[in-house]
């Protein structure tokens, strides 16, 4: 995929009105990702001390002193790093660096001065943007002593932190924030009307299906590290895109893989973040690998996604190599829709992520379903649709009584949700539910789209009779 310049790469994820940006860099494990969490006052990045946490470039919005700004946590600056998976962490953190307004250099005062620091700092005076310079992980009175061996560097001022225990950040932030360019907002008690916020589209699938590449090709530039190791991509990534025209959130994910095969302690974060991406997003993109289909933990992920009520469309990766071996698209539809028959109302589209074959067509199914996700249908329509519903087959008779349905409404979308009123909601079987269900997807046009149906007692009012 050819990369974008870095004045394109950062109007495309600014959102309007852009904020300043503030880029954390360092080498690797010098608290950049703790730092990150506090700034922002959420755990939103993976902490650990094994270095080499973060690979990819993390953004948050943050508050200090009245004044909001965007954070990115980045991957450990390393030169000597020869490894593909290394280089494009590094290449993460150079585009960070080329879009910020304002730079912070984290320095570990606990493991002392390195020689790579020194590099850093050349790199940086040079880079003609406002530096701040932080030496980190200094909450002790031994390690306080730290702080003088980098003033060899002949930095001034120098900043002793520690972003564990939030000392020494308040000066540092204040200044910090005296360097972003002036504030667009001229009058700040003005009253405008704010946007509908905007729809939330996480990929979600197991490891090394091509998430983080499909993430690239919607977005059009690299903004997830891609690697043929499994288990690359390990926070959940937010990036604003534009779905046809609307406005949307891309959330890329990490894979995820059953509990019992978890053995690594930073994937089980990964997969708990990965989740949580699921419960925040109004579509799930889950994408499956082509030449193994799908499997038992596809279907796990699925089932969590159509428990929550979440838009579901099913994304078949690496078609290109399906289709070689002489695969066709009915058979694997048929094949896909009898290993996972609950989802008889997700669609499925064919793509091939690194080629960018049916991304059209994916893009135009996804905004079709969101767009379905949250319709709204006037109660009139709802009422006819329920009547003849019911006229075509009643339902079963509750302890001996008929079961009658009075009124209906939708009482709320994404997804949309129904409220019938019945004189007995408990004797309305398991089996007539999922008919309903089925039913008014069907005549109220949500073929493609989870509903939810909300059974509530009212009691038959009985005309009063003439003295």
């Amino acid at each position: 995929m050819p990369s974008l310049s870095s004045s394109r790469r950062a109007n495309a994820e600014a959102p309007a009105g852009k904020l300043p940006l503030v880029a954390i860099v360092g080498r690797p494990n010098v608290g950049k990702s703790t730092l990150f969490n506090r700034l922002i006052g959420a755990r939103k990045a993976i902490v650990d001390d094994l270095p080499g946490v973060t690979r990819d470039r993390n953004y948050a919005e943050a508050l200090w002193a009245g004044r909001r700004y965007r954070l990115i946590d980045t991957g450990g600056l390393d030169a000597n790093s020869g490894r593909a998976l290394d280089e494009s962490v590094q290449s993460q953190s150079r585009h960070a660096l080329d879009e910020a307004d304002v730079i912070l250099f984290l320095f570990d005062g606990k493991g002392g001065l390195n020689p790579l620091d020194r590099e850093a700092v050349d790199l940086l005076r040079r880079s003609g943007k406002p530096v701040f310079f932080a030496v980190n992980k200094l909450d002790s009175r031994q390690r306080a002593d730290n702080l003088y061996e980098f003033y060899a560097l002949g930095i001034e001022p120098l900043y002793s932190i520690s972003a564990e225990h939030g000392l020494g950040i308040p000066d540092l932030m204040d200044d910090l924030i005296s360097r972003f360019p002036p504030d667009p907002v001229a009058d700040e008690n003005e009253m405008v009307a704010e946007d509908p916020p905007p729809q939330r589209v996480a990929i979600v699938g197991r490891p090394n299906v091509g998430k983080s590449t499909l993430t690239n090709r919607l977005l059009g530039y690299e903004r997830s590290v891609v690697d043929a190791a499994p288990g690359t991509t390990r926070d959940s990534l937010d990036a604003p895109f534009q779905l046809l025209g609307e406005p949307c959130i891309l959330i890329d994910t990490a894979g995820i893989r059953r509990k019992a095969r978890i053995d690594d302690r930073i994937e089980r974060f990964s997969v708990s973040r990965s989740l949580q991406a699921v419960d925040r997003a109004d579509l799930i993109i889950h994408v499956i690998d082509g030449p193994e289909s799908a499997t038992d933990q596809d279907a796990q992920v699925l089932s969590y996604a159509c428990q929550r009520g979440k838009a579901v469309v099913l994304a078949v990766n690496k078609w290109d190599l399906v289709s070689k071996s002489g695969g066709t698209v009915e058979k694997y539809r048929a094949e896909v829709n009898y290993r996972l028959a609950f989802l008889e109302f997700v669609p499925i589209v064919f793509i091939a992520a690194a080629t960018g074959y049916g991304l059209r067509g994916l893009c135009e199914t996804a905004a079709r379903v969101l767009k379905s996700y949250r319709r709204k249908v006037s109660t009139s329509a709802v009422n006819q649709a329920l009547q003849k519903i019911v006229r075509a087959h009643s339902a079963p008779l509750a302890r001996g009584k008929p079961v009658k349905f009075f009124y209906a409404t939708q009482s709320g979308t994404r997804p949309p949700t129904f409220t019938v009123f019945v004189n007995t909601p408990g004797g309305v079987l398991d089996s007539y539910k999922k008919y309903l269900i089925h039913q008014l997807q069907q005549q109220l046009g949500f073929e493609q789209t989870p509903i939810r149906l909300d059974l509530r007692a009212r009691r038959e009012v009985k005309p009063r009779r003439r003295a």
